[in-house]
């Protein structure tokens, strides 16, 4: 377990943080904004949590983002270990990881069926905070792809990431077939 004695350290107050080890960094680094991108996706997933609990259907998707959140802390600390360090995070995400989630993807998009065009974000808050999670999923996931051209990061986070905002996509067309909700299409050959 980690010890966090104290919510300020004021070490950060003049533009550096320290990545996992003791190593100076500056906070406005690829690095700090890959972690940081990681951080803001994750508290998106405890939004989508609680509109979650307020629907009895949902358990189980609760507890599988209360797993992507472990996921997502454990793939920050990842990030926030320097290169050079000899320390590796005691638990990373793996290739059964990414299986559970094409696992899901498949099994939502067998009750869901096939899409005929670009789907709208939108529905309920619950289904709609989902897609914004799956938005903020894909630029945490550009910004990890930038750190990689400058500092490998292993192939599963990269592909966690990428398969992340897959299954985020399919869990809103899951909760909205759950809950009854149209979804609405991209018509691109509508009036306008």
């Amino acid at each position: 377990m980690v010890k966090l004695s104290k919510l300020y350290t004021r070490q950060g107050d003049k533009g550096t943080t320290y990545l996992l080890g003791g190593v100076a960094i500056e906070k406005e680094s690829l690095r700090v904004e890959a972690y940081g991108s990681l951080d803001e996706l994750n508290s998106w997933c405890g939004m989508v949590r609680a509109f979650l609990d307020e629907h009895e259907n949902f358990h189980d998707l609760q507890n599988r983002l209360k797993q992507i959140q472990h996921d997502l802390f454990d793939i920050g600390s990842e990030l926030a270990t320097p290169p050079s360090s000899d320390w590796t995070p005691p638990t990373q995400v793996q290739s059964s990881d990414i299986a559970k989630l094409e696992n899901d993807i498949d099994t939502w998009s067998e009750l869901t069926g096939e899409l005929r065009s670009f789907l709208l974000p939108g529905g309920s808050q619950m289904t709609s905070s989902v897609h914004i999670t799956r938005t903020v999923c894909r630029r945490a996931e550009r910004v990890v792809c930038a750190l990689h051209r400058e500092f490998p990061v292993r192939s599963e986070v990269l592909i966690y990431i990428n398969r992340l905002s897959d299954w985020l996509f399919a869990a809103a067309r899951f909760i909205a077939h759950t809950c009854n909700e149209a979804e609405n299409l991209w018509e691109i050959n509508r009036t306008k």
